[in-house]
């Protein structure tokens, strides 16, 4: 079940967000003694970002993960997503225990992703940290996804919209720019934590959240197969909300 939050701005969306999050993080640690989380980019997570890493948490006992990365693409490149995680996230948490990135060119792609399956196959994930895409994409998961498969990472061919929004979106000088595959986390293991916090504002993403929520849960729509959640907070704005057709109310769950 996806519980809605309907927030007054785009910064009161990454505000929202960031506290559910933290509530989550913060229950983990005293559940465990730790918490393991995923971070993801993109504009829909600047604010969100922001607020999470100036909340008062014990970040000695957080490990985090890497939620999709380029293939090729060098980890300074503009567009790279680890260089966006370290500019906005672990820069800024110089106490984290470990933040666990996507080597998106390395030498040995295979072993990459093995490398990668290990580490996460071993801390079981407390909180993922998302958003929807234009194509309602998860993560790199695009449509139509991939729900069967098992495997905490995987290689994913990008679309013509995920890409053309990666492009209207600032990162890229070019279309052609843009590469067509990257290493994602695959949507079972998204589905594998025990919260999702999905910061999904800006009026390009209405036509993705209404299918998400309103049609059939479907590859097509990767997206919409957070319903079968039992614990999926979706957090909008009054444009991504303006094509449902029951609005929730401000702040409501």
């Amino acid at each position: 079940m996806v519980q809605l939050h309907l927030e007054k701005t785009k910064t009161d969306v990454g505000r929202a967000a960031a506290q559910r999050g933290a509530e989550a993080i913060l229950l983990a640690i005293a559940a465990r003694g730790e918490a393991n989380i995923v971070v993801a980019t993109g504009a829909s997570q600047f604010e969100m970002l922001a607020e999470l890493t100036a909340i008062e948490i014990d970040w000695s006992k957080v490990t985090a993960f890497h939620l999709d990365e380029y293939i090729g693409m060098r980890a300074d490149h503009p567009a790279s997503f680890r260089r966006y995680l370290r500019e906005r996230f672990d820069s800024r948490l110089p106490q984290l225990h470990a933040m666990h990135y996507i080597d998106g060119d390395a030498p040995d792609l295979k072993g990459e992703i093995f490398r990668l399956n290990r580490l996460i196959s071993a801390a079981p994930l407390d909180v993922v940290f998302a958003g929807i895409g234009e194509n309602a994409h998860l993560a790199f998961n695009d449509p139509p996804a991939d729900f069967d498969t098992t495997d905490p990472y995987i290689v994913v061919k990008l679309d013509a919209r995920c890409r053309a929004q990666q492009f209207g979106e600032g990162w890229f000088a070019s279309l052609d720019e843009v590469p067509e595959r990257a290493i994602s986390m695959s949507v079972h293991q998204i589905l594998s934590a025990g919260s999702i916090i999905l910061s999904v504002p800006d009026s390009r993403k209405a036509a993705a959240v209404r299918d998400t929520l309103e049609n059939g849960i479907s590859p097509a729509v990767p997206a919409s197969i957070l319903r079968r959640h039992k614990d999926c907070h979706l957090f909008l704005d009054p444009a991504s909300a303006a094509l449902l057709q029951d609005t929730p109310r401000r702040g409501s769950e």
